[in-house]
C-alpha cells in the first residue's frame, strides 16, 4: 500500500506545471522591464505615430465623417500589439539564445512549452500597460470609439489572438536564426508590415495584388478588426477572426516544434 502511494507521488524536484508557468512569468517579466530601453521605444514609436498623422491630417478616411484619429487609434493598438509581441520579443529571445541564456534553461526541468508560454504571458501583460496609455492618448487627441461591452470583449479577443500569432511568429524567428540574424530580420519585418498592414494606410489604397496578400497578414486582420469594433461599432469580421487563429496556432505550433534552446 505504501509503495503503491509513493508511486503516485511526482518526481522529487518536480514542479506542477502551473506553478512552472507562473514562475517562469514572473521571471520573464523582470528581464522585460530590465530592458526599459527596449519598452520605452515599443511606446515611443507607436504613440509618436498616432499624434503625428492626428496632427497633420493627412490620411483618407474610409467616411467623410470620420477623422484622422478615429482611423489611426485601432491600426496603432495593433502596432503595439506587434511591437512588444513580435518585434521586441524576437530581438531579446534572439539574444538570450546567443547568449547562452537558454541553453542553461534547457538543462534545467523547464519543458520548451512552458518556456514560450511564460514569454508570451509576460508580453501581454507589457501589452496592457501600452494599451492603457494609447487610448488615453487617443481620447486626449479627441478620439471618439465606437461599440458597447460587446465591443470590448471583441476587442480583448482579437489582442489575444494577435498577441499569440506575433508572439509566435517572434519566438519562430528566435529560436532558429542567429540573433544578429533575427535582429535584421525582425526589423525588416516590423517595417514591411507597417506599411502594408493597414496601420496608418487604408488597404484600399494598395495596389489590388498587395491588397490581396496583406488581408492574409496578421497585421491586418489585427487593425482591420479592431478598426470595425472601435470606429465602425459593429463585430471583427469572422475572415479577420479566422486569419489570427490561424497564424496564432501555425506560429505557436512551429515555435515549440522548431525552437532550439542554443
Amino acid at each position: 500500500m505504501s509503495a503503491a502511494v509513493l508511486d503516485l507521488r511526482p518526481a522529487p524536484g518536480a514542479a506542477p506545471r502551473a506553478r512552472m508557468l507562473a514562475a517562469q512569468t514572473r521571471l520573464e517579466l523582470t528581464l522585460t522591464l530590465r530592458r526599459g530601453e527596449s519598452v520605452l521605444l515599443t511606446l515611443i514609436i507607436p504613440i509618436g505615430l498616432l499624434v503625428f498623422f492626428s496632427a497633420v491630417d493627412v490620411l483618407p478616411t474610409s467616411t467623410a465623417t470620420q477623422s484622422s484619429v478615429d482611423f489611426l487609434v485601432p491600426g496603432v493598438l495593433a502596432l503595439a500589439v506587434m511591437s512588444t509581441a513580435f518585434t521586441g520579443q524576437a530581438i531579446a529571445t534572439g539574444f538570450e539564445r546567443s547568449y547562452g541564456v537558454l541553453k542553461r534553461l534547457g538543462a534545467s526541468p523547464l519543458p520548451r512549452s512552458i518556456l514560450l508560454a511564460g514569454k508570451t504571458l509576460a508580453v501581454l501583460a507589457v501589452e496592457i500597460v501600452q494599451l492603457v496609455l494609447l487610448v488615453a492618448v487617443g481620447f486626449a487627441l479627441g478620439w471618439d470609439p465606437a461599440g458597447s461591452v460587446a465591443g470590448a470583449g471583441w476587442v480583448i479577443l482579437l489582442v489575444l489572438l494577435g498577441t499569440a500569432a506575433f508572439s509566435g511568429l517572434g519566438l519562430l524567428m528566435a529560436g532558429t536564426l542567429r540573433a544578429e540574424a533575427t535582429l535584421a530580420a525582425a526589423n525588416g519585418v516590423y517595417l514591411l508590415l507597417l506599411l502594408v498592414g493597414g496601420v496608418v494606410f487604408p488597404l484600399e489604397e494598395l495596389p489590388g495584388w498587395m491588397r490581396v496578400v496583406a488581408e492574409a497578414l496578421p497585421t491586418a486582420a489585427l487593425s482591420d478588426g479592431l478598426r470595425a469594433v472601435l470606429a465602425d461599432g459593429s463585430g471583427p469580421g469572422a475572415g479577420n477572426l479566422l486569419v489570427l487563429a490561424l497564424w496564432s496556432v501555425g506560429a505557436l505550433g512551429l515555435a515549440a516544434r522548431l525552437f532550439r534552446w542554443e
